[in-house]
């Protein structure tokens, strides 16, 4: 029987204070070949403690390993966090109405008295991401209805849209990476009360209204001769 080759690096510089390796050459399955002898005063508290309280086998390392691929992958996720009523009112006086048996906004300037015609919005703040910087996420939803304002490519371009969410329950938590992003807008303030609407999903395109009469709510690009600031009156 050959000798069997193997040698101890212990406190190796590259290894972290309290982690010892051990690398054999002789026996064939994964234990054998990389075996680490972890110190766990230096993991309390960590995941790790549960899965190397006992011997650690091949199904330890696996798991440790697979651990840390999963978590290497942050999937960020937007958090409804509170939700107050307003109304939007565009740099001509033009506010938003949804006529009769239509899934299309208008920005319309109400005569004196005819303001109830203008839909009430229904605006959902979330918590802040990272990649957030200092926008404020928010769901557009119509006051009293199933009704929200979401943005998904139409055509070859960002086109605004109103959908029905059977379940509003499904906007309490929406990931990034998922297609419910298309009902959250970045908020940025440009003074009291004034601001843009952003898409998520499509993020060089803001809500917008026409510089005419009774023309619907879109999206367009920053440069486009449109309204994109909004007075929000709550």
């Amino acid at each position: 029987k050959p000798p069997e080759l193997g040698y101890k690096v212990s406190h190796y510089n590259s290894m972290p204070e309290g982690v010892d390796m051990e690398i054999s050459c002789h026996p064939l399955t994964m234990k054998h070949v990389v075996n680490l002898v972890i110190a766990m005063e230096r993991f309390k508290g960590s995941k790790l403690e549960s899965a190397l309280s006992s011997e650690f086998d091949d199904e330890n390392f696996l798991n440790v390993m697979l651990d840390s691929i999963v978590e290497g992958k942050q999937t960020h996720i937007h958090t409804k966090t509170l939700e107050f009523d307003c109304s939007l009112t565009d740099g001509q006086q033009k506010e938003w109405v949804q006529m009769q048996n239509s899934m299309e906004l208008l920005g319309v300037m109400l005569q004196g008295g005819s303001n109830h015609h203008a839909v009430q919005i229904r605006m959902a703040t979330y918590r802040h991401l990272p990649t957030d910087t200092n926008a404020q996420p928010v769901a557009l939803g119509i006051k009293n209805s199933s009704f929200f304002l979401s943005c998904s490519e139409e055509g070859g371009k960002p086109t605004l849209h109103l959908e029905t969410v059977a379940n509003k329950d499904d906007l309490k938590k929406i990931s990034k990476d998922s297609d419910m992003v298309r009902f959250l807008f970045y908020r940025h303030d440009q003074g009291l009360d004034i601001s843009t609407f952003r898409s998520v999903r499509f993020p060089t395109w803001f809500i917008s209204t026409a510089k005419t009469n009774n023309q619907p709510v879109d999206m367009c690009e920053q440069t486009a001769n449109r309204n994109i600031t909004f007075t929000v009156q709550s």
